[in-house]
């Protein structure tokens, strides 16, 4: 299939940079996000992670006025372009909510289109079952995603091989490095980070090293560019426990069960950089 049209579905952190990747390349998108401020927030994001590339001269102030005009705001999934070639979901990694969202699109969007999630974790056969399974498939992009240059593509159980090769192939056009990877729980990256992040928050709360220390330790030993309390403030408290209860309930070890410091932290709404306050403190 030669995509040409993408839709993206949520303008937060991981959508506002797939919408960027794809205009950057030459693709039309449509932004879409529940209310005016969240697209206006998310394009200003755009325009901004676009002025880094200006002053690192990748692009020129032509080339953002062309990306940016690739852009299409839209309010409400339900008025998604109906004849757009691949819809991608990047909101809250909530099952439900993800579910609704594709239930609504598979009667708007034409049959022949293919239906992808962002998601970090979530099965992608349970998400692919009430819709089109055999072209629904899991894009699991890296944040930031105009930086990092692997994408995890998951096959759900029904993905078909034309569904997964259109998006390999759209991938390295996107100048990604596509993983194929089969759906368990957590995929690869995050089945293996998690327990690495939850770990280092059990070993904060039981006084083995204090946070600066334990990121240290992961930095210089272990030759990490970033320690995994800091990290885990980067990705969001509430995503890293969203991702380790789906590990837990999906494999039942215990092996994934959440530090109790970290359901407190969340508790809190001590989320990290979004909030200003994670593990640590942020201005």
């Amino acid at each position: 299939m030669n995509i040409k049209n993408v839709s993206v579905i949520g303008g937060g952190t991981m959508g506002n940079g797939i919408a960027h990747v794809f205009a950057i390349n030459g693709f039309d998108v449509s932004l879409i996000d529940i209310k005016q401020e969240f697209v206006d927030k998310a394009i200003g994001s755009i325009s901004k992670n676009l002025d880094r590339q200006l002053k690192k001269d990748i692009i020129s102030k032509e080339d953002k006025e062309k990306i940016l005009n690739r852009i299409t705001p839209v309010i409400g999934a339900e008025n998604t372009p109906t004849d757009v070639d691949l819809v991608i979901e990047a909101i809250i990694e909530d099952k439900d909510a993800k579910l609704s969202i594709f239930n609504k699109l598979n009667s708007i969007i034409k049959p022949d289109s293919i239906f992808a999630s962002n998601t970090s974790s979530i099965s992608i056969t349970e998400l692919s079952a009430a819709t089109r399974p055999d072209k629904f498939i899991g894009m699991h992009f890296m944040n930031p995603v105009p930086v990092m240059k692997l994408v995890e593509i998951i096959r759900g159980y029904s993905t078909s091989d034309e569904t997964f090769g259109s998006i390999k192939e759209l991938s390295e056009k996107l100048g990604k490095v596509p993983v194929e990877v089969f759906d368990y729980p957590g995929f690869v990256a995050n089945r293996i980070l998690m327990p690495m992040i939850n770990e280092a928050t059990f070993a904060l709360m039981e006084g083995v090293a204090s946070k600066e220390d334990i990121d240290t330790v992961m930095k210089l030993g272990m030759n990490h560019p970033m320690g995994p309390l800091t990290l885990a403030d980067f990705i969001g408290l509430d995503v890293c426990l969203a991702i380790l209860e789906v590990l837990y309930n999906g494999f039942s070890d215990s092996k994934y069960r959440p530090c109790p410091l970290l359901k407190k932290l969340v508790a809190a709404n001590k989320l990290g950089r979004k909030t200003g306050e994670g593990f640590f403190k942020y201005d």
